[in-house]
């Protein structure tokens, strides 16, 4: 099944799932909720788990360093790889706080593979002077 398609089915299944927490505000409340949630479940991956750890250092850069190296001189902090309990959490808890931004499209007229599609064009248009 190509992208397009899931994505709207995902959205439309949304949509119709959306009856208690339909009003804009509940929306917006739920995908603040949801998104703490994810983070809480990969705090936890490093505290409670120690599948990963955050190995943190500040990250300098060489004087002559361009923006086609950056992306070599700039790391994740993060070491090891996640258990399959933690990966399932974390994959649940992303699904949810995706749930609320289909909601968030539904809600406000907005077709959320469009976004993407609009979202991925400005990536391949700016490349990597899209920083974020």
């Amino acid at each position: 099944m190509n992208n397009e398609k899931s994505c709207s089915r995902f959205q439309a299944s949304v949509d119709e799932s959306l009856v208690r927490h339909r009003s804009i505000l509940d929306i917006l409340s739920k995908l603040q909720e949801t998104s703490a949630r994810v983070h809480r479940a990969v705090i936890k991956a490093v505290t409670e788990c120690g599948c990963v750890s955050v190995e943190a250092v500040k990250q300098d850069l060489p004087d002559d360093c361009s923006y086609g190296d950056l992306r070599q001189h700039f790391s994740s902090h993060l070491e090891g790889r996640l258990c399959e309990n933690c990966r399932d959490i974390i994959e649940q808890e992303v699904g949810n706080n995706l749930f609320y931004i289909a909601g968030l499209c539904s809600t406000l007229d907005l077709d959320l593979n469009e976004v993407l599609e609009k979202e991925q064009k400005r990536l391949g248009t700016l490349g990597m002077y899209h920083l974020r």
